[in-house]
């Protein structure tokens, strides 16, 4: 199986200016912008609600948390799905120190990526069966490209 040549971010982690209707989206309600992502990825959209409550909740059992588990998995998993380049450590980096641009960065490939998909559709036709001893149908293909007429 042959691999696919990784790809970059359809835009730069500040690249607001590419799509503007995100960058406000994200600017004026992050949450809402964080669940939409979710939802377009496939997950649940209550997912990155985790990122809010998650810091208050480990941080009164004192173990500190500065990674957003729920923007960083959502991030990782973008990038495997659609082999755009990058690194764990990256992805860590963007998700802690600039979370909501990580979250506008994610709505804009995810557009990206729906607006630019192709279908793939199997057109084989489903095998025949015939019965020993009786001719094949006229017009059966036997063999690849090879046709098999009576008269």
């Amino acid at each position: 199986m042959a691999a696919h040549p990784l790809t970059e971010w359809n835009t730069g982690l500040f690249g607001c200016c590419e799509d503007k209707c995100s960058c406000c989206y994200g600017f004026w309600c992050c949450p809402c912008l964080a669940c939409t992502v979710s939802g377009k990825f496939g997950e649940n959209r209550c997912l990155p609600l985790c990122d809010l409550c998650s810091p208050a909740i480990v941080a009164g059992l004192g173990i500190p948390l500065c990674a957003p588990p729920a923007a960083l998995a959502l991030r990782v998993g973008i990038r495997h799905r659609y082999g755009i380049k990058g690194t764990l450590c990256k992805d860590i980096a963007t998700s802690c120190v600039c979370v909501w641009c990580s979250w506008c960065q994610m709505h804009r490939e995810l557009k990206y990526r729906k607006k630019n998909s192709t279908a793939v559709v199997n057109m084989q036709p489903p095998p025949v069966m015939t019965v020993p001893g009786h001719p094949p149908p006229a017009g059966f293909v036997s063999q690849q490209g090879v046709v098999v007429t009576s008269y």
